[in-house]
């Protein structure tokens, strides 16, 4: 296992659409085409589109919406959201552009752990949104930042200033802002470079059997829910995640992880495909009652380093895990 964490780089939704399409041609932007072959004919086209657009933002019913208003073509003819492919199809989207939708500052509390002109480090608590998006136009760290900062990046929009990367709102721990572009470019170049260290520690059901290991295992949307990831092969991409075990309790397992790859959901889509789903989980976790007295998942980003943007010297930062988490151990390991 590698001392520092690897990571995928973050990047706004239009670059995480365009890189979910791989037969993407040379249409603009905002345009995606797909060829149908045998294995997708006597698909519904909205279905169909839902599987291949791997991007949370984007539901089956706004899907359906495009579709209605034009923005999809079948054989460069409209088609209503039930029409069935065939194989030979020439399936073409035109993505109509966005609402613009503005963060606000709002007084909220943040956990600092470090600032100054340049970047700004905080420690995210569970539940705590990252940035606005659609059921979430207020209330996350981005509106936080705005009223504390008031001088974030503007790299990434009015929706994500300052926002380099992100972590799940179910999961706490460190996260890095910058207050600039000359900051935003440094620090998203170092995630690109993987020289960003990030590692989290979960606590998991069972017994974990090896010390060490990497999971190797291609992620794409469950094609049950597509709110949520699993892995398989379809329309999937890799994704690997490195794994150490600390310390074992019988039925539970305490790991720290790193990343290669950043997929959403990686850490525990990857610890449930393995069988030791993170104790706690609202939606890969499938064990209710037994979450130790937690208030959420037991998934903490607990270490980041990353180079200064304008310095260059070596930060690293650490976080405590959260009390429930600690108290978890504590009966764990005093039982």
């Amino acid at each position: 296992m590698q001392d520092e964490a690897t990571n995928g780089e973050w990047t706004p939704e239009s670059a995480e659409l365009e890189a979910a399409l791989g037969d993407e041609e040379d249409g603009g932007a905002g345009t995606m085409s797909w060829e149908i072959g045998a294995e997708a004919a006597g698909a519904r086209i909205d279905k169909f589109l839902a599987d291949a657009i791997q991007d949370e933002s984007v539901s089956r019913s706004q899907i359906q919406d495009w579709i209605r208003d034009g923005h999809v073509l079948v054989n460069g003819q409209r088609v209503k959201p039930n029409a069935k492919l065939q194989a030979g199809n020439s399936v073409q989207v035109q993505v109509p552009d966005a609402a613009p939708i503005e963060a606000l500052p709002e007084d909220i509390p943040l956990n600092v752990v470090y600032e100054d002109a340049d970047v700004i480090v905080i420690d995210k608590p569970r539940g705590f949104v990252v940035h606005p998006a659609p059921g979430h136009a207020s209330g996350t760290v981005v509106n936080a930042l705005l009223h504390h900062c008031r001088d974030l990046s503007g790299i990434n929009g009015n929706m994500r200033p300052g926002i380099v990367h992100r972590i799940d709102k179910d999961t706490s721990g460190l996260l890095m802002a910058a207050k600039n572009d000359l900051a935003h470019a440094s620090l998203a170049r170092q995630l690109k470079d993987h020289s960003v260290t990030r590692r989290y520690t979960a606590l998991v059901y069972g017994n974990v059997p090896h010390d060490r290991g990497t999971i190797d295992a291609p992620i794409g949307r469950d094609s049950g829910d597509r709110k949520l990831f699993t892995v398989t092969e379809k329309g999937a991409k890799r994704a690997v995640t490195h794994f150490t075990v600390l310390e074992r309790f019988g039925d539970y397992t305490l790991v720290e992880l790193q990343l290669e790859t950043g997929r959403t959901h990686q850490i525990r889509v990857h610890m449930k495909y393995i069988g030791h789903t993170i104790v706690g989980d609202p939606f890969y976790g499938g064990r209710a009652g037994r979450t130790l007295g937690m208030a959420g998942q037991a998934l903490h980003a607990g270490v980041l380093g990353f180079d200064h943007p304008r310095t260059g010297e070596r930060l690293s930062f650490e976080a405590p895990l959260p009390e429930d988490m600690e108290h978890a151990l504590y009966m764990l390991r005093t039982r």
